[in-house]
């Protein structure tokens, strides 16, 4: 379809493609929901959307529901998951198409699945992905400039968020939820929309909590919780997960429960052990304000910092800011290639390295050299940080060519190569 697609767009004029485009998507959510009998009718759904914090929060979900005896079935950007049995999302793209979107509802239904959490972008929502599906609850964690270039607009980035609020706010279940993040600005018109539980959580519910490098401790319901997960924007996902298990019932030792069970998820501030005497992190940050906040986690410590850009074709204003935000915070910055597609690496490179003032960096276009280059830098008490793919499966290139990838997996080989084994 991508293929078809791709050639489509080649022979068609460019505004009438895209004037095709809404019911080219509304005819085939529509079609697919019909396929497969509408199967979200027959079983609860709670969406998580957001700039940031879908998947940690869509996983944090997952396990709450579990603690409390739900069974699950999860469809994100890491896997899919229905019950016991799962598989690596190797799309390249959180939301894959409609049909199947429908027809994962459907095996789940037939699974006797309780509810499905299902990771939602915007991306998705502009191609309908979200339509006829039939919303009990809606998470959303926040919203910052991103993915302008494909939207047009960040109204229109924002509008497509929206549409998914505006989605629960159609949906004929009883009741509607929806939870939203009220440290950010745009909370307010998710929470304008047609629900039955609408609530909201802050920062200022964990206080006191102490941000730490491998742990968040904070205020549990009136009682103290030391959590696995790291950062400020860890505890904000945490609360997300907590805010809608309470809109359902699930009592608070279960929630504590299962958040002493979660050691966080692959690609998110993961850490890489093979017996090294410095710390290995790879983390998907690929907006500016995430990547700050990762870099903040370590700031007691020397870091290495391996980054590329945005993917090319996209959000190219955004470069310079992610090398401002390495210069501040690293003190030695590795540029490396990340997705180019048909943009020359090189320049979406030396875009980033326009914003890094005052700051020693080095280009190395290879991804695997820049890696094992940071790590035979590294010195006893150093963070090695490696953002912006996280568990991306494919470096993507020119004329769709995909290479087979993984920034944990390639960590570990290399920290091998020196000497290192994993424990």
């Amino acid at each position: 379809m991508e293929n078809i697609l791709r050639i489509i767009k080649k022979i068609v004029p460019l505004n009438i493609f895209r004037s095709l485009q809404p019911a080219y998507h509304f005819s085939l959510a529509f079609l697919a929901s019909v396929f497969y009998r509408f199967p979200s009718r027959h079983i609860k759904i709670v969406v998580i959307t957001g700039t940031k914090g879908k998947t940690s929060t869509t996983e944090i979900v997952s396990a709450i529901l579990e603690e409390a005896g739900y069974k699950t079935a999860l469809l994100g950007t890491l896997r899919f998951k229905i019950g016991d049995e799962e598989e690596r999302n190797l799309y390249k793209m959180t939301v894959p198409g409609r049909f199947f979107v429908q027809h994962f509802l459907r095996r789940a239904v037939k699974a006797k699945c309780d509810w499905v959490v299902i990771e939602m972008t915007s991306e998705g929502a502009r191609q309908f992905r979200h339509r006829f599906i039939d919303l009990d609850a809606l998470i959303f964690t926040n919203l910052s400039p991103e993915h302008i270039e494909s939207h047009g607009s960040f109204e229109n980035y924002l509008d497509a968020k929206l549409s998914i609020a505006r989605a629960l706010g159609g949906s004929p279940k009883r009741p509607r939820t929806i939870v939203a993040n009220a440290d950010n600005q745009y909370s307010k018109e998710f929470l304008a929309v047609d629900a039955d539980i609408k609530t909201t959580y802050s920062l200022k519910d964990a206080e006191p909590y102490a941000l730490k490098k491998d742990s968040t401790s904070f205020n549990f319901m009136g009682s103290p919780l030391e959590a696995h997960l790291s950062g400020a924007f860890n505890l904000s996902n945490m609360l997300a997960g907590i805010s809608f298990a309470r809109t359902i019932g699930v009592a608070p030792e279960v929630i504590r429960r299962a958040l002493l069970k979660f050691h966080g998820i692959r690609g998110r501030v993961e850490r890489i052990n093979a017996g090294q005497d410095f710390d290995v992190i790879v983390d998907y940050a690929h907006t500016v304000d995430s990547l700050e906040k990762v870099y903040e986690v370590f700031q007691d410590s020397r870091k290495i910092c391996v980054l590329g850009g945005t993917g090319g074709g996209r959000d190219s204003w955004k470069r310079p800011a992610m090398g401002a935000v390495a210069g501040a915070h690293c003190d030695e910055i590795i540029l490396t290639n990340e997705d180019p597609y048909d943009e020359d690496p090189a320049k979406i490179i030396n875009e980033i390295a326009e914003g890094i003032n005052n700051a020693q960096y080095e280009i190395i276009l290879d991804r695997r050299l820049a890696i094992a280059s940071a790590l035979i830098r590294a010195r006893t008490g150093d963070t090695v940080i490696i953002t912006g793919k996280g568990t991306d499966p494919y470096i993507m290139e020119a004329d769709g060519k995909k290479t087979p990838w993984d920034d944990a997996q390639v960590a570990r080989e290399e920290l091998q190569k020196i000497g290192f084994k994993e424990k």
